[in-house]
């Protein structure tokens, strides 16, 4: 949340009006005070609480954003909007994967470089190291927001589900020598 009330603050000194939309019911749940307070500050930042992107609307470029406010069935206000920027949160949700592939203390997926060497996983069975976005399961790879030193871009997740097609490519042919 600080990530986005910061954005907030940025946007806010070129726009005529930003609206921060949050799921939640309370602003400082997951912001720091201090930013909670600059945020108020700007009159130009409108905080909307228990809010959800309904739809957005436009032909050539994006031209209005439908909010809901209230969850799902509340009623849907329609803004003119020229930009909307989703900043949800950047924590992983992995813990349903159990022990099977290792992960940093925040969650993220260890991968690549970080199971080099010294670090190859217990019980890995193959006698090279990890392919640059294979995790500590041999043929499991990994790509974009949840990979440990990702860079939390959209391009480069991208980019990086495009290298993993060859690194699977490679696994494939070396697994059924």
């Amino acid at each position: 949340a600080n990530s986005a009330g910061q954005a907030a603050v940025y946007f806010a000194d070129y726009a005529r009006t930003v609206h921060m939309l949050l799921r939640g019911d309370d602003v400082r749940a997951r912001m720091s005070e201090y930013l909670v307070e600059r945020i108020e500050a700007t009159p130009n930042i409108q905080i909307r609480l228990k809010c959800t992107v309904a739809e957005v609307r436009g032909d050539e470029r994006l031209e209005s954003v439908g909010i809901n406010e209230g969850g799902s069935n509340g009623h849907t206000e329609i803004f003119p909007a020229s930009a909307l920027f989703i900043l949800i949160g950047a924590t992983p949700r992995t813990d349903w994967l159990g022990e099977s592939i290792a992960r940093d203390q925040h969650g993220f997926l260890l991968s690549g470089y970080d199971l080099a060497g010294e670090n190859r996983p217990s019980g890995w069975r193959l006698a090279r190291d990890p392919y640059l976005l294979e995790t500590s399961l041999p043929g499991i790879f990994v790509a974009g927001d949840v990979r440990a030193g990702s860079m939390k871009r959209v391009a480069s997740a991208v980019g990086e589900g495009a290298m993993v097609v060859a690194f699977i490519h490679r696994y494939l042919a070396e697994v059924h020598v």
